[in-house]
């Protein structure tokens, strides 16, 4: 038990109960005000102007609104590193910069997603990337508006529903062939006392470990993922990255707020190439919980340790960008970003015609979420409307190569 009690000492050092008393931090209200206004003014002014695109040709606009929305995943690194002062630390096999794969990562925080840019930044290509996430997230204005656009697949956390949705998600990508970097949490939902409670019922039911740094993960989403960008022939690896925060861990957006910023954060990466990798179905099932029984051991070694993965504190492969050129982009991040915010806030004040467009566009965005659903479900609709191959369609074909 003296895993648990380190690993939940830590849980309730940033749990709701610990901070109800504190006062919001100046800073922690400036890190979110900075991301929020930041994806709510790019969706509308950054990205607005090129959703005619999706109508001529999903493929071209899928290539420009990834760079376009990637701008944006460097502003929470630039505020992260260069206001905050958070130390990130990368250590095992690092990327092969560009390579198609799907990252499997264990969900310590509901933040874990963002923190991770601050990896992809230095080892791989951010505009590559993106996130498996719950669906209510997409009716969020601003963050999810970008979200849409930027095609993430959302999730309902009901297979029978998710499951097509998946499907027609992942022939899209591969019909395109632009390449991509598929993140998911196999565990569904981040860890805390109250989940992990029901992975031990779980454990308990099917005669497994019972864990305290990870839950049991789910293993039907990951595979259907895995086989599926196969047979599309648009997977070259799968990233197998442990999260850990050493000292304060921000469980919610609530304790960004507080302003209880992780001091380090740690990134261990596992890469697996994908001819590495075993078969369809209970095989591929069974490699993924043994690479959660691996974080378990890591994690409990980790926490109870020196906090480190590596004493050397360095990745094998080295990143693909310099520390220098890091650095620059971070500066142009949040010199860009702080001046577009600006800009956006005096042309809403100064210019009626600014107000007119932002008030059309804050209505489509609304609007199109009602009746269509999401405008990553209107990019489908163009791209089969174009001839884009279906589901059925790319297994036939990957048949065929076969």
């Amino acid at each position: 038990m003296g895993g648990q009690g380190g690993q939940m000492a830590q849980l309730g050092s940033c749990g709701n109960h610990g901070y109800s008393g504190m006062a919001v931090s100046l800073r922690g209200l400036y890190f979110v005000a900075t991301l929020f206004l930041g994806s709510f003014f790019g969706s509308v002014f950054m990205l607005g102007p090129f959703l005619p695109l999706m109508l001529l040709s999903p493929a071209w606009y899928r290539w420009l609104t990834d760079r376009i929305v990637a701008t944006w995943f460097t502003l929470p690194v630039a505020l992260l590193e260069l206001v905050f002062k958070v130390k990130v630390v990368i250590t095992g096999d690092g990327f092969v910069p560009g390579e198609r794969s799907v990252i499997i990562m264990n969900h310590r925080t509901r933040l874990d997603w963002m923190f991770l840019w601050c990896c992809l930044l230095r080892y791989s290509y951010l505009r590559l990337e993106k996130i498996c996430l719950k669906a209510a997230l997409k009716a969020v204005p601003g963050f999810g508006w970008a979200m849409q656009v930027a095609s993430f697949i959302f999730i309902h956390r009901r297979w029978e529903d998710d499951r097509r949705h998946l499907e027609n998600m992942l022939a899209y990508f591969c019909d395109i062939r632009e390449p991509l970097q598929l993140l998911m949490f196999p565990e569904g939902t981040d860890l805390t006392e109250n989940t992990k409670a029901r992975s031990d019922e779980f454990a308990e039911k099917n005669g497994l470990p019972k864990y305290e740094y990870v839950l049991h993960p789910r293993t039907t989403g990951f595979t259907f993922i895995v086989d599926t960008l196969r047979k599309g022939d648009n997977l070259d690896a799968i990233h197998d990255i442990t999260v850990a925060y050493p000292q304060n861990i921000p469980q919610t957006e609530r304790h960004l707020i507080l302003g209880l910023f992780p001091r380090e954060i740690h990134f261990h990466v596992r890469r697996y190439p994908v001819s590495a990798l075993p078969g369809a179905g209970a095989a591929l099932q069974e490699w993924c919980q043994e690479r959660w029984a691996e974080k378990e051991a890591r994690l409990r070694d980790f926490y109870t340790g020196g906090r480190c993965f590596d004493a050397s504190g360095r990745s094998r492969i080295p990143p693909c960008k310099t520390e220098l050129r890091v650095m620059l982009i971070k500066a142009a991040s949040l010199l860009y970003w702080s001046a577009f915010i600006a800009l956006c806030c005096a042309g809403l004040v100064l210019s009626p015609l600014v107000r007119a467009y932002f008030l059309v566009m804050v209505l489509f965005y609304l609007g199109q979420h009602r009746f269509v659903g999401g405008l990553e479900l209107l990019e489908l609709a163009c791209h089969r409307h174009w001839g884009g191959r279906s589901p059925a369609d790319n297994a036939a074909a990957a048949d065929k190569k076969e």
